[in-house]
């Protein structure tokens, strides 16, 4: 069965709950993520014992006033604090392909306004595109509004990503041989932070 809280899957969800603005639903409010604040990180074991962390960067997107969700996740921008693994992981885990797409299409009428300083958990809805894969996703999200025009959304504890669902068991396999590692955990905790700003459409 598909495991639905991948480190990308819990991207789209976050964006299509981003929205808990009065003014989004007044039809003319555009949320666009925040690169520089906003990432998403996960975990990983090998050889059974030693544990570490690692992140992407690149993460983009927008909100459209008709609820329309796009996500990009800059794969290239992949973290893991040694630059070989870097490079190894966009070459046999993400085939060099440049990164993985969100969507999803949220009812903007649903959303509920939250107050300034107010926050809630939610289920959302999205899904992702990645290696030539269409994959429905979900997953539990904490939103918090911190001013009328900035959103702060993050994965309520932590997804699961299973790589064998996300069609990552092969370029894992591949890290393993090369390593020379007893092990790589094939599940991996995920944790996301995004920020959220609106602008009206026109802006710039």
């Amino acid at each position: 069965m598909l495991n639905r809280r991948s480190l990308s899957v819990a991207s789209a969800a976050l964006l299509a709950m981003a929205l808990p603005s009065g003014q989004a639903l007044a039809g003319e409010t555009v949320w666009k993520i925040e690169p520089e604040n906003s990432s998403i990180a996960f975990g990983s074991i090998k050889n059974d014992a030693v544990g570490e962390t690692h992140h992407f960067n690149g993460v983009s997107g927008t909100v459209d006033a008709a609820g329309q969700v796009t996500v990009d996740i800059d794969l290239a921008s992949v973290e893991t604090y040694i630059d070989i693994r870097n490079e190894r992981m966009n070459e046999f885990v993400f085939s060099n392909i440049p990164k993985a797409t969100l969507s999803a299409e949220v009812e903007m009428d649903d959303l509920a306004a939250l107050d300034v300083g107010a926050s809630t958990t939610t289920d959302a809805f999205g899904t992702l595109s990645l290696l030539g894969r269409e994959i429905d996703v979900d997953a539990v999200l904490f939103v918090m509004r911190l001013s009328e025009d900035k959103v702060m959304v993050t994965t309520d504890g932590m997804a699961m990503l299973n790589v064998a669902d996300a069609g990552l068991s092969a370029g894992i396999d591949k890290l393993q041989e090369i390593a020379e590692l007893d092990s790589i955990t094939r599940v991996s905790p995920i944790t996301m932070r995004l920020f959220l700003t609106s602008s009206d459409e026109g802006e710039s």
